[in-house]
């Protein structure tokens, strides 16, 4: 219920913002002169009003056998549009039909359409001056149940069973019976109080927490975004998203009012889909059984060992000298002057290589380039961790033929074929980085620059040469000593021979492949 104040001369209501629309009856029992009378109420009653689109809004419906809008809320936000807009109505002049026209209101006039606002109260005045021709009473408790404040005024042979069907409890202050309508209009100065009310909001007298929403003499608390009131109706509660599982944070979760974030136990990081996490210390978080050091990188880690010292195939121990844990590429020349049946040769001798191997994702890496005219790549160090799949592979390499381009072959090598992004491990675990270049002609490009980059790179460089191959090429290609790390013969079927006890040990500060290179001087002198 609103408790309302007249206010004085000249006064303007200064309540809350309200949505109100007058429902007058324009039935044929309704004289012209009464209608008129019915006209300076509601102008009498808007002139005491504080109109605006922010204030308080008026739309007027008559009604009689049917309905029709004169004016929504929305249409007029100045008084004189208001009084014009009344001053026009042409009255219907049919039946009562009261109900229709309270359903009216409540379907088609209280809508965000034609300018209802939320959280603002909703108020109807019915004026009419007879009995309903249809039945009210179910319509009119539905519109209060909706929220509608329902304010019945009757006139004359209005009937006081039918006003208190369709107005708000309590009846003494919503239904109001006038003797004949030419006391409406004095009726109308007494009845403006019940649209003009303080302001408990603004005039500071409320309790309310956060939020007060202002209607005509009363006042209801509200919350700010992100919080929910509680049942005392005043107070508010911060909606905690992360006490009610509405997340999807990985592992901490941050409650703000109304949203969240999501953050990482110390030594994670948040990825950029700002929920999961990713493990920047996994050294400090897991069982890594590193001998020496563990080295984390985001996500993952790898063991290094102390210098002079190897990193063994399980990844984890040191030792001093070690077996089979290098990252070797292979270049072989797939030129026209190889022949087909010459590059199975080739093939073979790369399989017999990749056997005394101890070939793992941790031990041994290897790729596979094949050059002519152009260079491939025929699978990267990263591809393959076992040898089985390796050498399946190379059985499976397409002859090429064309011309021999050695230098762009071995400027391939140095640019990508040990790059981190093909499978190459890190510089600083120290791996040793092995190039075998296999060729059976003379280069028909410069090899000098990028022979020379390849061991300023790091890369143990050896050169093994078939038929045509011409020695000062595989001497500037072989690392130093030169005489340990090239090798030349005139019969494909030699190379079997290399590949046939080869086992790749490379110890501290010796920087070779032993069994190749007794392999090669065996194979050199026979």
């Amino acid at each position: 219920m609103f408790v309302f104040l007249l206010p004085g001369p000249n006064q303007k209501c200064k309540s809350g913002p309200v949505d109100l629309i007058f429902l007058i009856d324009s039935s044929r029992s309704v004289r012209p002169h009464e209608f008129e009378t019915m006209r300076k109420f509601m102008i009498d009653i808007l002139a005491t009003l504080d109109i605006g689109l922010n204030a308080t809004r008026v739309g007027v419906v008559q009604y009689s056998s049917q309905v029709r809008s004169e004016f929504s809320l929305k249409t007029h936000s100045k008084l004189d549009a208001m009084v014009k807009g009344i001053n026009e109505i042409i009255p219907l002049a049919q039946g009562t039909m009261t109900g229709l026209a309270i359903k009216y209101v409540m379907n088609a006039a209280f809508i965000a359409e034609e300018g209802d606002r939320p959280k603002v109260p909703n108020v109807v005045v019915i004026v009419t001056d007879g009995r309903p021709q249809d039945r009210v009473a179910e319509v009119a408790a539905e519109a209060r149940e909706k929220g509608i404040e329902i304010y019945a005024v009757g006139v004359a042979r209005a009937d006081m069973t039918s006003l208190r069907a369709m107005a708000s409890p309590p009846f003494e202050d919503h239904v109001f019976l006038v003797e004949s309508f030419d006391l409406i209009h004095q009726f109308g100065l007494q009845f403006q109080d019940k649209l003009c009310a303080i302001d408990l909001c603004a005039e500071g007298k409320h309790d309310c927490e956060q939020i007060c929403v202002s209607a005509p003499g009363v006042f209801t608390c509200d919350c700010n975004e992100g919080y929910t009131l509680n049942e005392d109706k005043k107070t508010c509660t911060p909606i905690d998203l992360c006490a009610e599982g509405k997340h999807d944070c990985e592992q901490i979760c941050i409650s703000a009012p109304g949203v969240f974030t999501c953050d990482c136990n110390k030594g994670f990081k948040l990825n950029k889909d700002k929920k999961t996490c990713t493990n920047m210390d996994l050294c400090n978080t897991v069982e890594h059984g590193c001998e020496h050091q563990c080295v984390s990188t985001p996500g993952s880690y790898y063991c290094i060992c102390p210098e002079g010292q190897l990193l063994q195939d399980d990844g984890k121990s040191c030792g001093t000298c070690k077996s089979a844990n290098i990252d070797l590429v292979l270049l072989i020349d797939g030129s026209k002057s190889v022949r087909p049946q010459n590059f199975e040769l080739v093939k073979k001798f790369v399989n017999q290589v990749v056997d005394s191997l101890d070939v793992s994702a941790h031990g041994t890496r290897v790729g596979l380039v094949q050059y002519s005219s152009r260079v491939r790549t025929e699978f990267p160090l990263n591809m393959y961790h076992t040898a089985d799949e390796i050498k399946a592979a190379v059985m499976k390499v397409e002859y090429m033929e064309k011309g021999t381009m050695t230098g762009l072959a071995l400027k391939h090598m140095v640019e990508n074929s040990f790059s981190e992004a093909e499978g190459a491990r890190p510089a600083s675990r120290n791996i040793p980085r092995i190039g075998l270049v296999f060729t059976d002609g003379r280069s028909q490009d410069d090899i000098t620059e990028f022979g020379k980059k390849a061991k300023e790179a790091g890369i143990t460089m050896y050169a093994v040469g078939v038929g045509k191959a011409v020695e000062d090429e595989l001497r500037e290609i072989a690392s130093e000593p030169v005489e340990k790390h090239f090798y030349y013969t005139t019969d494909f079927t030699a190379i079997s021979t290399i590949a046939e006890n080869l086992k790749l040990n490379v110890c501290p500060g010796t920087k070779l492949l032993i069994s190749l290179q007794n392999t090669l001087l065996k194979v050199h002198n026979m």
